[in-house]
Formats: C-alpha cells, sequence, structure tokens
C-alpha cells in the first residue's frame, strides 16, 4: 500500500509524521471519509467541499485547491489499485512547537489513504444492528460546532467504548437536552407511520453526505424526510430504524435499549432505500 503524504506517495512502513504536528499533539485538523464503487469516488466533489467548509470553521489554510484535492484522492486509488474502498483524506495544521497556539505550525499537512473498510459484520446488514444508549453526551455545539469534522474525536471515541462495554456494536449518543444526536459515527433515522425522521442538525448531528443521499433518495421515492427533535422514545416505538455513514453506508436497525424496533427485522422503507443507495453509487461521483 502507498500513502499519499505531502507530495510524494510513499510505502505504508514509510508514513511517518513528526511527532511535533499538532494534529498529533492536539487533534488539530480535519478529515473526510470517502468512498468509492466500481472506480467511481462517491460524492467526491460534496466531501471535498465539506473539507473546505471544516477548514475555514477552524481557521486552517489549505494551500490547495478542490481540483487539486480531487486528482491526488483519484491518483491514490489508481495507484493502490483500488476500485471498491474507502478512502481517508486527513489535513493536519502541520508541526509546530509545543505550544497551543497554530502560529508555530507553517504549513498543513495532507494525508491520503486508499484501503478497505467494514465497519460492521455482513450479518448485520441482512439482520440489523441491536444498540445502546450511551452515558457520554455528544459535544455542545456551542463549544464546538458538530459540522466540523475535526480529528479530535475523543467524544466518539468514548462513547464507542462504552457501547461495546454493554455489548453492542453501535450507540446513540444525546445531547444536553437529552434529544438524540447521531451515533459514534453514524447519523439515525426512523420511520413511523410512513414517514422518516431524523435528528436536525442542531441537535448535534453531522450534516453527513450519506443522510443527504438517502434523504434524496427517500424524496425520489415520494417518502416524506423531517428534521426534528427525536428523543429515545419516538425510537423504541419506531417502525424501523437505521443509521447512514461513509463507512457504514446504511445499515438497519431492530433493537435499541433492550426493546424491539417495530418487529424486531429490517423493515420494507429500510430495505427499499438500501437497495436504492447501491444503485446510485456507482453513477454519482467522480470517476478514477
Amino acid at each position: 500500500m502507498k500513502i499519499y503524504l505531502d507530495g510524494a506517495f510513499v510505502e505504508k512502513e514509510d508514513a511517518k509524521i513528526s511527532v511535533f504536528d499538532h494534529g498529533l499533539l492536539y487533534g488539530d485538523g480535519i478529515f473526510e471519509g470517502i468512498r468509492i464503487y466500481k472506480n467511481c469516488v462517491y460524492r467526491l466533489d460534496e466531501h471535498l467541499e465539506r473539507l473546505e467548509y471544516s477548514a475555514k470553521a477552524i481557521l486552517l489554510n489549505m494551500p490547495w485547491s478542490r481540483q487539486e484535492l480531487s486528482d491526488l484522492v483519484c491518483e491514490s486509488c489508481r495507484v493502490n489499485g483500488l476500485s471498491d474502498g474507502y478512502i481517508r483524506l486527513i489535513v493536519t495544521r502541520g508541526p509546530g512547537s509545543l505550544g497551543l497556539s497554530p502560529n508555530s505550525c507553517p504549513k498543513p499537512s495532507l494525508i491520503i489513504i486508499a484501503d478497505k473498510i467494514a465497519l460492521y459484520p455482513e450479518e448485520c446488514y441482512t439482520e440489523g444492528l441491536k444498540i445502546v444508549t450511551v452515558p457520554t453526551r455528544r459535544t455542545n455545539a456551542a463549544a464546538l460546532n458538530p459540522g466540523v469534522k475535526s480529528l479530535n474525536y475523543l467524544n466518539n471515541i468514548m462513547a464507542k467504548v462504552e457501547a461495546a462495554q454493554a455489548g453492542a456494536l453501535e450507540g446513540i449518543l444525546l445531547n444536553d437536552q437529552g434529544n438524540v444526536a447521531e451515533c459514534t459515527g453514524d447519523n439515525i433515522f426512523i420511520v413511523h407511520k410512513g414517514v422518516i425522521f431524523t435528528p436536525h442538525a442542531s441537535n448535534g448531528a453531522l450534516r453527513g453526505i450519506t443522510r443527504q443521499a438517502v434523504i434524496d433518495l427517500a424524496n425520489a421515492e415520494g417518502i416524506e424526510v423531517k428534521e426534528v427533535n427525536l428523543t429515545r422514545y419516538e425510537i423504541w416505538n419506531a417502525d424501523e430504524c437505521f443509521l447512514t455513514g461513509t463507512a457504514a453506508e446504511l445499515i438497519p436497525v431492530v433493537g435499541l435499549d433492550s426493546r424491539a424496533i417495530g418487529d424486531g427485522k429490517p423493515g420494507p422503507i429500510t430495505q427499499k432505500l438500501h437497495a436504492a443507495f447501491h444503485q446510485e453509487v456507482s453513477t454519482h461521483g467522480t470517476m478514477i
């Protein structure tokens, strides 16, 4: 495997950054997780736009144009012979001093990893996940806006650890008001009486690329989608539930907190959207 690192492709074993990089010292940086399907990088432009938004939000000046980043992502896939898989695009603040100030970091670092990923076992996509609510709360948007995909993922990691300790593969994070924000790495949707509901981004949910893709697909199927304040009560009593994310794609949820959702099996709207999503992914993006 070859990794793109600051201007060159290097072997995996030689892909090293400075111990003084603020991305390592403080989680000071941003990233995107991107999928490639059948040589088509799915919604690459949307991912790069979100990367730019994240950079602007944390005052990180990126010296690369969107086209340059797009070309590098595609070249990373070609160099590694990757036609189906996962791409991690990382921008760190770069090396500097041990102090907090980013003024000591004159140049950001760019890392692109093109590889495979399997977030959940294959059987979970047919049988569904049973998930739990975790004690860790979503970082308040007034502290750090959830729209920023920063390298500081400790909030999500703690939630993932707590879910694993409870015997679950995934966990729901609530916000300070007790409303559902999102899962550790996925957006969440429910279906109730034919209508799809998902937490509003103001509740601490990332405006996911796959989230928006599924909303678009649902609208195309004539299914109403509402962004709302969602509580666990609504999920417990939903007819269906599913998660979306670049790594997760679209995966059904059949139980929350030892309560079956619907009949405890993936529902028809979930299955319809899952099929529609996989029909779309190889046609909506950038060919390598």
